[in-house]
């Protein structure tokens, strides 16, 4: 047998390999959230006992089966006006700004036989510095919500100008859609805190209201460039849109105010109390639309959409004979939903098209471009998505009033008092 000598010089140098060996190391590591035993298991089961045990009752509601009716729910079949194609205007409830915005957008184009796409959130940005002013200065006693009539925008253009959409989309951090429900709860929460308070600063009220929406959807541009051109908001539409937001009106037909007059729209997205609504019987309301859509001109046009004939399978609106027969929808029956407040202000959508005398019915047809969610249930290839179809006697009874050029409907504001 061999002696092995080791030195101990050796031994030491071994032992330092071996602890070199050993010495922690740290790393990143990067999960997906949702995985793990803790979530995958412990939690779904814990979940879904709850979700069982706290299971609601289906939601029941009553529709008009429209399967099998012919209906002519195909943008292909209307003769229409130009406007951009159909966006969503996500969870956020300015479906005002997002129908007139696209009206002025096929305005510019009537006019000036330009395309040009306007900024949908721009307008509702100024507009909640306005009822936050107004607010304050009515120390609480004003509407302040997402809502708003599409009349806003010509008073908002005036005051503040335009903005094109790639200047100021109000999407940040990634966000695809659009949702105010937090900045606006946020907004409600300091404007009420100034009320509780009695603390009516409206320089530090309002600059607040800014960086709260600042947060949420961005800080708007004061200058931009459009064409190797720089603009502001007030030169961009003065000079670039060339449109005058005088020349808009605001057409309206219910009974409760006197016809012939311009009158008060009394609903509270009519926050700032606009009394320069031309409020016409229901015939010259009808009338006035079909002329205006048959000349080329496209309508911002609001009203209700929760009702049974209004369907979001089909994208078809009708009035059905169980609720009330066509030849008794008048201006009585219009007042009567409106005072009883079935007819309810919801929504704004802009008129494209027309469909005359749908198969010798006697009756026409409009193309209704939508922002909203219910006119997305199609498949997105399909042609019919963002767009409605509406009956006319759904507009009769259940369509409230539109925003049109004034030179649409001249010879009906001839018959206005002085």
């Amino acid at each position: 047998m061999k002696r092995i000598i080791v030195s101990a010089g050796l031994i030491v140098a071994l032992a330092f390999g071996l602890q070199a060996q050993n010495v922690s190391k740290g790393k990143i590591v990067k999960e997906e959230k949702g995985k793990g035993f803790y979530t995958e298991s412990i939690m779904k089961d814990v979940t879904e006992v709850e979700e069982k045990l706290n299971e609601k009752e289906p939601y029941i509601r009553f529709e008009m089966d429209q399967s099998g009716m012919d209906l002519p729910n195909d943008p292909s079949l209307y003769k229409t006006v130009w406007s951009n194609p159909s966006i969503s205007q996500g969870n956020a409830g300015t479906c005002w700004s997002f129908s007139t915005t696209s009206f002025y957008e096929s305005e510019v184009l009537r006019l000036y036989g330009k395309k040009v796409e306007i900024s949908d959130i721009y307008s509702p940005y100024c507009e909640y510095i306005e009822k936050a002013k107004r607010f304050i200065e009515k120390r609480g006693k004003s509407e302040f919500s997402e809502g708003s009539e599409g009349n806003a925008l010509s008073r908002i253009m005036k005051m503040y100008g335009a903005v094109p959409e790639e200047a100021y989309s109000g999407l940040i951090d990634g966000r695809k859609y659009h949702s105010h429900a937090k900045m606006v709860e946020e907004m409600t929460a300091f404007l009420n805190s100034m009320k509780v308070n009695n603390a009516w600063n409206m320089e530090y009220g309002i600059e607040t209201i800014k960086s709260i929406m600042n947060h949420y959807i961005g800080t708007p541009p004061t200058q931009f460039m459009v064409e190797g051109k720089s603009y502001t908001p007030q030169t961009y539409l003065k000079d670039y849109l060339k449109i005058n937001p005088d020349d808009y009106v605001e057409i309206l037909s219910y009974k409760q105010e006197p016809f012939w007059q311009q009158v008060e729209y009394k609903v509270p997205d009519n926050w700032w109390h606009n009394k320069e609504y031309y409020n016409v019987p229901l015939t010259d309301f009808m009338d006035a639309l079909k002329k205006a859509i048959k000349a080329g001109y496209s309508l911002s046009i609001g009203g209700d959409v929760s009702e049974s004939g209004f369907s979001r399978t089909t994208n078809c609106a009708l009035i059905p004979d169980y609720d009330i027969p066509s030849a008794y929808i008048n201006d009585d029956a219009r007042q009567f939903r409106f005072s009883n407040e079935t007819t309810t202000d919801d929504h704004g959508m802009q008129l494209i098209g027309i469909l005359e005398n749908y198969k010798g019915s006697g009756k026409d047809w409009f193309l209704i471009k939508d922002s909203s969610s219910g006119s997305r249930n199609v498949d997105q290839s399909s042609p019919n998505f963002g767009y409605y179809f509406f009956h006319e006697d759904y507009i009769k009874l259940k369509m409230m009033g539109f925003t049109v050029h004034k030179d649409a409907v001249k010879d009906l504001l001839k018959k206005f008092q002085k």
